[in-house]
This record gives C-alpha cells, sequence and structure tokens, in this order.
C-alpha cells in the first residue's frame, strides 16, 4: 500500500503519521512542493495526506503549485482513496471542492479545545465532546457542498468536516509532535503577537506535557483508521 503526502514547506511534515503509516503497512512517498511540482497518477496511491502551510490557497499566483495541487486532490477524490487533509491541507480539499477560504475573525495559534458535533445519521467519524488540540491558522474555509461539520470552537466554527465516507478536513494539528512545534515557532514566530487565541511562544512549547500530545496523536491514528478500514 502507498501513501502519499504533499508537504509545502520543510518544517510542517507528518510528525506522529509517519510511524502511524509504518506500523500499518504503508510505504510512504512524497511530493515537496518546496522542491518539485511532480504528483502521482491518483490511482497509483492508496492514501493521500495534505500537510500545512503558512501561505493561502488564494495565492496561486505567488505558488503556482495551488492549481496543480488543487487539480490532484480533485482527481484523487473522484478516484474514491482516502484523503486527509491538515490545515491548509483542510482547506486545499474544502477550495478544491468549491468553498471559499477566506481570514478567519480570529488568528489562532495555541493549546485550545475543539467540540465534536455528531450528525444524527450517516457514516461519520465521532470526535470526542471535547478535546484540546493544537492550532496554528489564520483563516477559515466554508463547507464544501455535500461536506458534514465534525468538530467547532469558540474560535472557529468549521473546525473539521467529512465529505463523503473518505475525505476528512482537520482545521488543527493532531499530528503534532513537540519537535514541529519547536519548529513552527522557530520560523513563524513573528506571527505570535498575543490576542485571546494566539498564545505566546512559551505557552506553545511548555503548556502541553507527554498526556496531551498521547492523546492528540491517538486520535490521528484511529481517523487515519477509519478513513482507510476495509469497508469504507
Amino acid at each position: 500500500m502507498r501513501a502519499h503526502c504533499l508537504q509545502h514547506v520543510p518544517f510542517e511534515g507528518p510528525g506522529c503519521i509517519a510511524p502511524w503509516l509504518e506500523s500499518n503497512g504503508y510505504r510512504r512517498t512524497h511530493t515537496r512542493f518546496f522542491e518539485a511540482m511532480d504528483v502521482p497518477k491518483a490511482e497509483e496511491i492508496d492514501l493521500l495526506v495534505i500537510m500545512g502551510g503558512p501561505m493561502s490557497v488564494n495565492d496561486e499566483d505567488q505558488f503556482p503549485w495551488l492549481a496543480l495541487e488543487k487539480h490532484f486532490v480533485r482527481a484523487v477524490i473522484a478516484a474514491e482513496k482516502p484523503v486527509l487533509g491538515i490545515c491548509l491541507g483542510a482547506q486545499v480539499i474544502a477550495n478544491a471542492m468549491g468553498a471559499k477560504v477566506y481570514p478567519n475573525r480570529e488568528k489562532e495559534i495555541g493549546w485550545f479545545p475543539v467540540q465534536g458535533v455528531h450528525p444524527t445519521a450517516g457514516d461519520r467519524f465521532a470526535f470526542p465532546p471535547s478535546q484540546t488540540v493544537f492550532h496554528w491558522h489564520g483563516e477559515t474555509f466554508d463547507l464544501p457542498p455535500g461536506a458534514i461539520r465534525l468538530a467547532t470552537s469558540q474560535g472557529c466554527e468549521n473546525q473539521a468536516f467529512q465529505l463523503g465516507k473518505r475525505v476528512l478536513g482537520l482545521q488543527f494539528h493532531l499530528e503534532t509532535t513537540p519537535a514541529l512545534v519547536t519548529e513552527l515557532v522557530a520560523h513563524c514566530g513573528d506571527e505570535l503577537v498575543p490576542s485571546k487565541y494566539v498564545q505566546t511562544a512559551e505557552a506553545l512549547l511548555s503548556s502541553a506535557g507527554p498526556d496531551r500530545y498521547t492523546a492528540m496523536n491517538g486520535l490521528m491514528g484511529r481517523i487515519l483508521a477509519y478513513l482507510v478500514r476495509s469497508d469504507g
């Protein structure tokens, strides 16, 4: 089985997703858009994971590969392959499938809870009623046509969505490890202007113990298992 990862910047890698893929028998390949614009054919992969990044999906003039990426994502979804988008990745899915992406009313950077929204019918992933997760985003998205909201928060209405049985978008970062947080602070620390939903660098780095990472990464594993289940 082949899992393909779309990566937009060197410092936003797969985190805890990488060992999950390895332990579940996946060969991992990459498109690193900061190095080359090469993507496989949709039918050649079994799972697509789209990582985050500091750019906007609306910046196609500055980052021409965004148009290629959206075309590829549409092809993978049309091929009914499992797709997971994280932060920018979720915005790419939403935009590729016809939804707008625009500045959120608040930047959201730090450790804040999201609340699960449980639809009454259908095959949907069930988020916990509340879980503290790691955020780093300034934009948000409308739900693409046919999508169902799965999680929300006080700072951002659309925190997670599901499209069909095989596509999930997460505005937050369940893949995060302490090393990834350190990298984000090092490369994007100029965004840390404290406000209601923006914490200090010290808080980002020190306020989460091992149990929080374990719980968050465990939820990431359950989402991946849900997406690739054989009855999907």
